[in-house]
This record gives C-alpha cells, structure tokens and sequence, in this order.
C-alpha cells in the first residue's frame, strides 16, 4: 500500500509540472503572439471592375517563444446591417466568417523578434467573387495561425477592418440612389503635443526638441496632411467643396516664430533650431491651401476648456482665451475662420458654454454621441444658452480613431496599421451613408466627418482617403455640402449635452490641473508686482503673457496619457524665465559688518523691462536680526547695492541667505548665501552682557558681606 502511495505521489508531482504548463501556454495563447504590420491593401473599395485583391505586409514575432508553421490567410464575414455590427470589427470581436483564401506559408519557423514577409493576392472571380456580390460594407479578417512552442496551433494574431463594396466583382454598378446624405468633412492641422519649451518676453523662442521641424518637412505628419490634401482639392472639385480646415493657433504661432529664428533646449544649452526653412515652406503651403476656403478654429494648443474652466474655479477667462484664436489664424494665414464656430474636444460644460459665450463662440461642433439621444439628429441648441452644437458622427469619428479592444482578442483593428490607418473610416462612411443596409432603414440626412485631431497615417494614406472619399461622391453614395451651407439651417431642436458624464479617461489629469492652478496663482502675483517704466513702456500683462500662454498648452488634450511632468515643464520653465530676472548676487567676499547695527549691503539686478515691488527674506539667520520686512522698488533694466537694515547678535563668523519675493510670496531668482564678520555686538548683546554683569556684581558683593558677617559675629563669640 506504501509502494502504491509513493508511486502516486510520483505521477502526481511528475503531473502537475505538465498540467501547469499546459495552462501557462494557453493563458499565453490568449494574447497576440504575433504582430502584423501592413503594408498595403488593394483594393480600398471594391467595384464592379475589381479582379483581384492583394495584402501584403510582415508579421513579428512578438512573443518569447519560436512559432512553428506560422501562416496566412484572408477571412470575410457577412455584410453588416447594423452598427452594433460595426463596432464589433472595430473592436477585433470574434464574428461569424468564412475562408477567402487557403493558408499560405508565411515561414518555417519564426523566432523571438523575428519577421517575415506577408503577400497574399487572390482572384476575384468565380465563389470569392460571390462573396461581395452585394453592395455593403463586409469584415475583412487577416488572420495568422502558428504553433507556439510548448503549444498547440491557435489564431496568434490577426487585423480586423471594413471592406465598402460599391458593386460586386463583375456585376453590374446599380443606379445612383435618391436621398444620398451630404457630407462634409473636417481636416484637421494640429501637432502631436506643443513643442514650445520657453518663449520669454523679449526673447527667442526655444522648443522642448526639433521634431516640429521634422514633422512639417518631408514625409512628416504635418506636411502630409497639407501636400495630401492641397492635390485631392486641386483634382476633386466637389471634395474640396466638402472640406473645412480645422487649425489649431498655437502651432502657427509656433511655427511663424520657427520662421524668424529659434533654438532648441538640449540637456548643455540651448542650441540652433534647423527648422526655420521648413516653417517657411510649410507656412506658405498652409497659406495658399486654406486662403480662400472654410476653416474653423481649434481651441489654442487644442486646450481642454473644462481643465482650464478648473484652473481658476469660478473664473472662466482662460477658457475664454483659449476659444478666441480666430484673429490668429487670420492674421497668420490670411484665412478668415467661419464666425463664431470652434472645434474642441470633449463636451463642453456649463463654465466652458458661458467661456465659448464671452469668446463670441455661437457653434460647437462636438461628437454625437455626447448629445441628448432625442437631439444627436441635427443642430441642438444647448438648453440655458445661446450655442449650438452640431453633432459629428459618433461611427465614423470612431472607426477612424480606434475603439478599446474585446479584452484577450488577439485582433487588432486597421487602424492601427499606418498604411491603411484610414480603411475603417472608410467603411464607416460608407455605411452611414446606407451601403448595403436593409430598405427603409432610416439614414441621417448629413454626416459631419472628424478624423482624429492627431491624425497619424503615411503620406500615401492620407491621398487615398482622400481620392476614396471623393470617389464616394463621384459614385452618389454622399453628396458634397460646405459647413457654412450645413450651419446655414437652423438647429433642429434644443437639448442637453454630456449626459454620460465626463469620461475620466478623457480628461486632464487631475495633478496637471492643479500644477498649472498654483502656477497661474504666482503669475498673478507678478503681474501685481510689477509697474509700467515710464520709457519703456512695456505692460506686466505682456511679461506674464507667456505665462498664461503656456497654461493653455499645458492643458491641451494632446498629453493625455503622457508623463504628467511633461505638460507642465514649459508653464514652469516661462515662470521661472520672468521670476529669475531679478536676483540677488552673490557676494565674492566676506562681508564685515563695522558695528552692530551696520545695513547689510545687497546688489539687486532686474533684468526685466518693468518696475517690481519685492521684499527680501532673510534665513538661516541665527547671529543677524532684520528689520520687519517691507516693500522694495527694483527700477527696469538695472542693478544697485541696497542696504538692508539689520542687527548682529552676536560676534564672530556667520552666514545668511538672502532672497527675494513678490508681497503676494512668488519667489524670484535664487537665494544668495552672504558670509559675514562682526567685532561689535549688537544692542541686545550689550544689555545682556551688562545685565549678567550687574548680576555677578550683585552675587559676588552678597557673597562678601555674608564673609564679613560671619567673621564678626565669630569675633563676637571669642569676646
């Protein structure tokens, strides 16, 4: 029974290993061992005259095991009807589909990190022809299986997107269908994140680093959207009808400073930026692409207006501010922006609509799905107010950014893929506009098109968008309506927005906006401080202006989920460019104070072109008593000792630090540390000395008189 016993336990122990393993595989299994990374899908929309379709790209392998017999093929499903539909593509949900090719060798074997090459053409005709007879927008699967080591073969990674069939292969085009929606589509120029690391009053305007510069040259993001878009309007009439330029005032700003000159903050200085050609180029290319048509305003720094509304609780003058960029864009790109129209992000509150109210904002354009469900058909004027919010469609605007993923999918969606960033979008559109959706399904009668706000796509991408968007309108699948034409309506009903709330994963982070509250807080004791110098005649609002300036980028949409540091260096690094323009300097030698009560001699520089008010705060002071603190005047553009009033305690070698503030407590410069010497004491000193002298004067005579006394009265006794 013992041998039985032991020789159980044996398998057992010899069993769990196994068992465990097997499970660690499979939880592994779970998630995306293998990363596909395309290239290229042809065609983008299927027609009557599509014969072919080709894939190609690579697949890596991301995991920490080698895959055996990793291998390819295209899947499709069944054309969506609903939106639910729709969205479960976007999220890489599992749908019900079938085999368009067979499986096709993508290697032997691919090890840890390694890639191979994916290219998969397949005819068109005959059943896979079949399979997109019908027009509609159908699920497109490219799914790559392989055996993990220690594994058995699964479904390792996979790219899920819309395929817009306008007329099955070979079949013939139906007719164009009455009761098209319009559309019009919004393009958007804003940058990845603000740039600006410090532009002081007076100063050259330094960046954080020179990626702008490479971001509006070449292939870079920027200038794509522009050249992109500036060939599609030249070759699509109707398009280019369609199109409104969304452009954000702080990145021209910043890139019409470029063009003047500026530098780049490095970990050893300041150095030369190697942009300022680019900024002139691009600038001009802005110029003559928007100069005589639509655009609208971006929130400067593409702002969170609700963050800023939070900096200054009860105070919606930053929101106010940054809503009013139009003049900007006018001024730097010759454009006049529609009136009263802005585009930002996020659902504006009851403190942004009464900042978009005082910034003459009478039109938000905000996402559908943040409106009342009665009021997402059309125009809403928000109850309590005077602003109207035209909804973008909530489909398309997600199908183009991406939605979270079905948690464990190994599927990713198209939008993730660079070279066919915009697929989906596609696919959206078409179906909102009623491809393939049953007869008397109810269609929206315009579809405002925003794709994301930072936008990042190939060069080539971005052109095929657009050629296939308006190859969509050449087809009567959309027609091509203006934002002025479509604000011209009035709104179809009045209701409430942001009845989901506030997305918490759609805000400023809560640290940043208190960061940037303290910030604003000692702004504004500057600017208190300060005084106008009767010849330069510079306003301390103007100082400060870089200040309130680098608020408005600190709370820009573009940080989220970035470091929380990084949003508010350059509201810290303007700060402390104004504050540190008045300093104390340090002394080269030791200070020797002749008497007791002789003023210590302090230099003050103000580099500023403004008067300040400051006092002077005096620590690590044990041997030094000032006086009580009070104000100073420091004149513009100057430096001078000032003897401050002060008392030695005591004789001897000491040291005290001396700095200076606004009455309001912003610190300005550093603390310089004085070494002092003193031979005299000081009031204080000396009454404490002559009173511990009168009191051993006292003891010492008590203490005689008790001797004299003592020794009569022994005299006394002898007698």
């Amino acid at each position: 029974m013992k041998r039985f016993a032991a020789a159980f336990l044996s398998v057992l122990f010899l069993a769990v290993p196994a068992l465990t393993g097997a499970t660690v595989a499979q939880a592994q299994e779970g998630g995306a061992r293998l990363r596909i990374d395309l290239a290229g899908l042809s065609p983008r929309v299927i027609t009557t005259s599509t014969t072919a379709m080709t894939v190609t790209g690579t697949v890596t392998n991301t995991g920490d095991r080698r895959v055996a017999k990793p291998q390819v093929r295209l899947q499709v499903g069944d054309r969506a009807t609903t939106e639910r539909g729709v969205s479960d593509v976007l999220a890489g949900a599992v749908i019900k589909d079938t085999p368009l090719t067979e499986f096709t060798p993508v290697a032997d074997v691919l090890e840890p990190g390694q890639s191979a090459p994916l290219n998969i053409t397949v005819p068109l005709t005959g059943t896979r022809a079949e399979r997109f007879a019908r027009p509609g927008v159908y699920p497109l699967l490219v799914n790559v299986n392989g055996t993990p080591e220690f594994g058995g073969p699964a479904r390792l990674g996979a790219v899920s997107m819309l395929m817009p069939v306008l007329a099955g292969p070979g079949k013939q085009a139906a007719s164009n269908r009455g009761g098209a929606p319009s559309m019009t589509l919004l393009w958007p120029l804003t940058g990845n994140i603000p740039h600006v690391y410090a532009a002081p009053y007076g100063s050259p305007m330094v960046l954080a680093d020179d990626r702008l510069a490479a971001e509006i040259s070449g292939d870079g993001r920027l200038n794509a959207l522009v050249t992109a878009a500036a060939s599609a309007v030249r070759s699509n009439s109707n398009l280019a009808k369609s199109m409104c330029f969304a452009l954000d005032p702080d990145l021209l700003a910043t890139v019409e400073a470029m063009s003047r000159g500026y530098l780049v903050h490095t970990d050893t200085g300041n150095v030369d930026g190697k942009g300022v050609d680019a900024a002139k180029g691009w600038l001009s290319a802005v110029r003559s692409l928007v100069g005589t048509r639509c655009v609208v305003t971006l929130p400067f720094a593409d702002a969170d207006l609700d963050a800023l509304t939070r900096i200054r609780p009860g105070d919606a003058s930053l929101a106010t501010r940054a809503a009013g960029g139009a003049e900007t864009i006018e001024q730097l790109t010759g454009a006049t922006p529609l009136t009263g129209v802005l585009w930002p992000g996020g659902t504006p509150s009851a403190s942004v609509l009464t900042a978009l109210t005082d910034a003459g904002v009478r039109t938000v354009l905000a996402d559908a799905g943040k409106l009342a469900p009665a009021a997402a058909g059309g125009g809403v004027t928000v109850q309590g107010s005077a602003v109207r919010v035209q909804p973008t469609d909530s489909l398309i605007s997600a199908a183009m950014t991406g939605v979270p993923s079905v948690p464990d999918s190994v599927t990713v969606a198209a939008t993730t893929e660079r070279a066919v960033a915009s697929q989906n979008g596609l696919g959206a559109l078409a179906f909102r506009a009623g491809l393939g959706q049953p007869t008397g399904q109810q269609r929206p009668d315009h579809l405002l098109v925003a794709p994301p706000r930072r936008w990042d796509a190939s060069a080539a991408e971005f052109g095929t968008y657009l050629e296939q968007v308006g190859a969509f309108i050449e087809a009567g699948l959309v027609t091509s309506t203006g934002l002025s034409a479509l604000l011209a309506d009035g709104p179809a009903t009045s209701g409430s927005v942001g009845d989901g709330g506030q997305d918490p994963a759609g805000g400023i982070d809560a640290g940043v906006v208190s960061t940037l509250a303290g910030i604003d807080v000692q702004a504004t004791g500057l600017a208190a401080a300060m005084q106008i110098d009767p010849t330069k005649r510079v306003k301390p609002d103007d100082v400060v202006e870089p200040v309130r300036l680098a608020e408005l980028r600190g709370a820009s949409l573009a940080w989220r989920g970035l470091p929380a540091a990084a949003a508010t260096t350059n509201a810290q690094a303007e700060l402390a460019a104004i504050s540190g323009r008045v300093t104390v300097s340090q002394p080269k030698q030791t200070i020797a104070l002749a008497s007791g009560n002789s003023p210590l001699p302090v230099y003050v520089s103000n580099d500023l072109p403004v008067g300040i008010n400051a006092r002077f705060t005096l620590n690590n002071n044990t041997g030094l008593r000032p006086e009580d603190a009070k104000d100073w005047f420091f004149p513009a553009s100057g430096g001078k000792n000032y003897f401050l009033p002060v008392e030695a305690l005591r004789a001897g070698r000491f040291s005290v630090d001396v700095s200076l503030s606004t009455p309001t407590g912003t610190p300005l410069g550093s603390s310089a540390r004085f070494e002092l010497t003193s031979t005299e004491y000081g009031a204080i000193t000396i009454i404490a000395t002559v009173a511990a002298g009168v009191a051993l004067l006292l003891l010492a005579s008590r203490r005689i008189y008790r001797r004299v006394k003592d020794a009569r009265a022994g005299r006394d006794v002898v007698d």
